[in-house]
């Protein structure tokens, strides 16, 4: 059995620069502590949001309550899998997503928001899962995603950072969780 090894931070040359937002947004030296802790802590809060509440958005036209958590899950699953895929030494390069066509077409609205917090953690608790069964060399190999180059270590800092980007959205731009 592979014990979890730290995940130090990726140089800027792992990742496309956008990425650099969410990856400054993680603390400490070590994605696997906010991977392991981060959903966890957050998903009590989420089971106390009301359905009303869930559907809110903060403007017109903008991603309500569910629509976020949805988008979250779906980032955190493309991913993972693209680090599944670098980890496994495949050079497949891979195409991005337009979250903006997903979210519409993902029926979170239509979904209690206490399936949304289980699925987020059970997600959560997959990536953490599948990062932590990477040794050292898998988390230094790179494959290509949506044109560039991108570490396996730093998808793992991405899921991080996505995360807790759009935990402080709702919190600043709903009044919500947390």
């Amino acid at each position: 059995m592979i014990t979890a090894i730290a995940i130090p931070r990726p140089g800027a040359d792992e990742h496309l620069a956008y990425y650099g937002k969410y990856i400054a947004k993680v603390p400490g030296d070590d994605a696997m502590q906010t991977l392991a802790t981060h959903i966890e802590g957050w998903t009590p809060a989420l089971r106390k949001v009301t359905e009303d509440q869930a559907l809110q958005r903060y403007a017109p036209g903008k991603w309500s309550v569910k629509e976020v958590l949805g988008h979250i899950i779906d980032g955190e699953r493309v991913f993972t899998y693209r680090a599944l895929r670098f980890a496994r030494a495949d050079a497949t390069p891979l195409p991005g997503f337009d979250e903006n066509t997903w979210v519409p077409n993902s029926g979170a609205d239509r979904r209690p928001i206490a399936d949304l917090a289980d699925e987020l953690s059970a997600v959560r608790a997959s990536t953490v899962a599948l990062f932590r069964s990477f040794d050292g060399e898998m988390l230094t190999r790179r494959g290509e995603a949506n044109g560039a180059a991108v570490s396996v270590r730093a998808l793992a800092w991405i899921c991080a950072g996505h995360a807790l980007h759009h935990h402080a959205l709702l919190r600043e731009r709903y009044g919500l969780v947390g």
